[in-house]
């Protein structure tokens, strides 16, 4: 890449070097500083440009042994560098820049992706794993790494760990001590090779599950005989938004502005339509990589937002396979700088907010006759609603308005194909007389094993007195 050199009567960087020997025996060369020369010339660089890429006047660069240092510096020595000054006046020695990599003629430096992706299998048998755990906000997933000595197959293998929870909001300062346990094991997407992330719960050193451990509840429930029999299937449709760094506004809208109405986003391609396909195609991938079933993608109404779904998983796998995507999905974004929320209304007005519709079916639902089944569990959904919502994420008052797609927070409702109900059945559904209904309550932030496990136990093991029943049958026109 040819470093250009503005027209600036300043200081220079003559051509002459000190040759020293660097990290690993790759030779340096250190470009000093010198008073200006009478007559510069195109070989040299500016000191104001030396001190756009570096604060000091002193900027060390790795060259191979064999070249030369006593001539200028050739111009196809750098094949990527990247530098950014104030185009509103001269170059300043505090202009942020970027060095991603520096190459010579004859050889590549090393970049840092050489050792991220380094294998490491021809010479260890020990793996990393990565430990995930959901923070005090019950939305919020932390992570930190493990060595294990070989690979391993199933949790079981596995050591239980700790964490400071007081540093996640978990524990007091004088007892912050809580255990991990690992629950679900999956391929990690980012190292390779045996590499894998580990879903893990929270308890006590005392073998209590903490507050914020929903898992532990929902395997209770899962591990129901009566609810094991009916082999509950989930369908989870995951929306999430992309934000710009530092504003925190959605990507692809001007800054402080607004793009078109609603409208042409929805599953659309084209740059001024479609805004982070990447990362949610990365995602895609990484998800099917680590072994979780996503079934699908797609962008969603509002710019900026998608959605993926994931299922059909049969009990407590649903709430794994949703964390864990949101942890890749979290890991990803990092990487490219873009900010992952899932507020379920990110961006008040005339704007589609996120949810986390989850579709539902017991075996009883989708065998013959299933029909009856859903209308009962719609009998006793509505007869719990006010449970169902304070259980299904945090701000979801904003969104559960009875506008762009959703029902009133207030009032249950079902209806066939219906996408301003409660609860939805699908056209196929009624056809066949068997099926699935979805659940379009739960707000994008909710706690899957949270609202998995409330449709279980409301479908399947709660049952309300029969008057309670009779009354609502009649209310919401259900003859069950």
């Amino acid at each position: 890449m040819v470093i250009g050199t503005p027209h600036v009567s300043h200081s220079w960087i003559s051509t002459s070097s000190k040759v020293s020997s660097g990290p690993s025996g790759v030779q340096t060369t250190n470009f000093v500083h010198h008073e200006p020369t009478e007559h510069p010339t195109v070989d040299c660089i500016m000191v104001k440009m030396a001190q756009i890429l570096a604060p000091s006047t002193r900027w060390q660069i790795s060259i191979p042994k064999n070249s030369s240092v006593a001539g200028p510096m050739a111009t196809k020595m750098y094949s990527s560098l990247l530098w950014k000054q104030n185009k509103k006046g001269a170059a300043k020695s505090t202009a942020k820049f970027k060095v991603f990599a520096v190459k010579s003629e004859n050889g590549t430096i090393n970049r840092l992706e050489n050792l991220l992706n380094l294998d490491i299998t021809p010479y260890t048998d020990k793996i990393i794993a990565e430990y995930i755990w959901i923070g005090g906000t019950g939305i919020d997933v932390r992570s930190k790494s493990r060595t294990i000595s070989k690979p391993v197959e199933h949790p079981s293998e596995l050591p239980k760990w700790n964490y400071d929870g007081s540093s996640t909001g978990q524990a007091p300062g004088e007892d912050s001590e809580v255990i991990l346990y690992p629950q679900t094991i999956f391929k990690d997407p980012f190292r390779g090779g045996d590499n894998i992330l580990v879903i893990c719960d929270s308890y006590t050193p005392a073998g209590e599950p903490i507050p914020t451990n929903k898992r532990h509840r929902a395997a209770e429930v899962f591990g129901n005989p009566k609810v094991a029999a009916e082999v509950p299937w989930f369908g989870i449709e995951q929306e999430y938004t992309l934000l710009q760094t530092n504003v925190k506004w959605p990507l692809g809208w001007p800054v402080g502005g607004y793009p078109g109405p609603q409208g042409p986003y929805y599953c659309a391609a084209g740059a001024d339509k479609s805004f982070g396909r990447d990362i949610s195609d990365a995602h895609y991938k990484a998800c099917l990589y680590a072994g979780i079933n996503i079934s699908g993608t797609n962008g969603e109404v509002m710019p900026g937002q998608w959605e993926y779904q994931v299922g059909p998983s049969v009990g407590i796998e649903a709430g794994d396979h949703i964390w864990c995507s949101r942890y890749i999905l979290e890991r990803i974004t990092e990487q490219v700088g873009v900010v992952l929320t899932l507020d379920p209304k990110p961006i008040e007005g005339d704007w589609n907010g996120a949810g986390c519709h989850t579709n539902y079916s017991t075996k009883t639902m989708r065998e013959d006759g299933g029909y009856e089944a859903i209308k009962k569990a719609i009998l006793n959904l509505s007869l719990r609603h006010k449970d169902h919502i304070s259980a299904y994420g945090e701000g979801n008052e904003r969104r559960l308005t009875g506008k762009h797609e959703t029902a009133s927070i207030n009032t249950f409702s079902w209806g066939v194909a219906n996408r301003g109900c409660s609860i939805r059945v699908g056209r196929e559904t009624e056809k066949q007389g068997k099926g699935y209904l979805e659940d379009r309550r739960p707000a994008s932030n909710m706690d899957p094993y949270v609202v998995t496990s409330l449709l279980a136990e409301t479908t399947i093991l709660w049952e309300p007195t029969l008057e309670a029943e009779a009354l609502a049958a009649q209310k919401v026109a259900l003859k069950v």
